[in-house]
């Protein structure tokens, strides 16, 4: 009998990961690619995690995407870390090699940079400074990406203060740190402004910082994609700001594994947000 080509899996894993949009986005790539393979959910518990790296490419995985809690402990694993995820100290996304090794990546800055580009293309990084509300790892991500675009000032405040000062620490001297108490006073000037906590989803408390000083016109996006329309984009919009909403992150993220493990790059969409939507 002739040996069949194996058909590749990708799949994300995390604890708990049921609430994952990722299947419904690879699942409608592969479909609309006619692509030969499978993405699948796997919710494996911290204490499992080395097991299953091990397993996952004899089962036959080209790669995974990895979310909450692993993000971090995945770097120590991993045998080749980027630049860009050593800087961020996680990782989303890795590839497992034909030479058997993991080469682990961060795509989440470069996913929202993407978003940006494509929803809001008068943006310029030279615009004016950018504030950023949160400092967690969706920030630090969010933040290597602007410095790397050359966004000269980034005005960082977190309710844990030494969060943002420890962030500064790690990512340099464009970042100026606020205390909480003060937030409201970042987005005067701003062209950018970025709710970068989990604050406003489905689930949490409501981002509670006035944006009296939030510049008509400046460009206004939430991380936060549950529900699309959070309330400090409602706030963002209602005083003339520019709003993006947080799912094109998610999906323009995904982009770059998807084209390492499949080979084919895949268009973010109308189209892909709508599926991801309605899954």
């Amino acid at each position: 009998m002739t040996d069949l080509p194996r058909i590749p899996l990708a799949g994300v894993i995390g604890h708990p990961i049921a609430h994952s949009r990722s299947p419904a986005l690879h699942g409608h790539w592969l479909k609309r690619y006619g692509i030969k393979g499978h993405y699948i959910p796997m919710d494996i518990a911290p204490a499992d995690l080395v097991d299953a790296l091990k397993m996952l490419p004899k089962l036959g995985f080209v790669g995974i995407n990895v979310t909450i809690p692993h993000k971090e402990t995945i770097l120590r694993l991993a045998d080749v870390v980027t630049d860009r995820a050593a800087l961020i100290g996680a990782a989303n996304t890795l590839i497992f090699r034909k030479d058997g090794k993991i080469h682990a990546d961060n795509t989440d800055g470069a996913g929202f940079m993407a978003n940006l580009r494509q929803l809001a293309p008068q943006w310029q990084p030279t615009d004016g400074p950018v504030a950023v509300f949160g400092a967690g790892g969706a920030a630090r991500a969010v933040i290597a990406a602007l410095i790397e675009v050359g966004v000269r000032e980034i005005r960082l405040a977190n309710r844990t203060r030494i969060r943002a000062e420890t962030l500064r620490h790690d990512l340099g001297a464009k970042l100026v740190v606020y205390d909480w108490v003060h937030a409201r006073d970042m987005p005067d000037g701003a062209a950018l402004v970025i709710n970068a906590t989990s604050l406003g989803m489905s689930g949490k408390p409501d981002l509670r910082l006035p944006l009296e000083r939030l510049e008509r016109g400046a460009v206004a996006t939430d991380l936060v994609y549950t529900p699309l329309m959070t309330p400090f984009l409602t706030e963002a919009q209602a005083r003339g700001a520019h709003i993006v909403d947080g799912l094109g992150m998610l999906l323009h993220q995904a982009a770059p594994g998807f084209e390492r493990w499949f080979n084919y790059r895949p268009e973010v969409d109308d189209a892909t947000r709508a599926a991801v939507l309605s899954a």
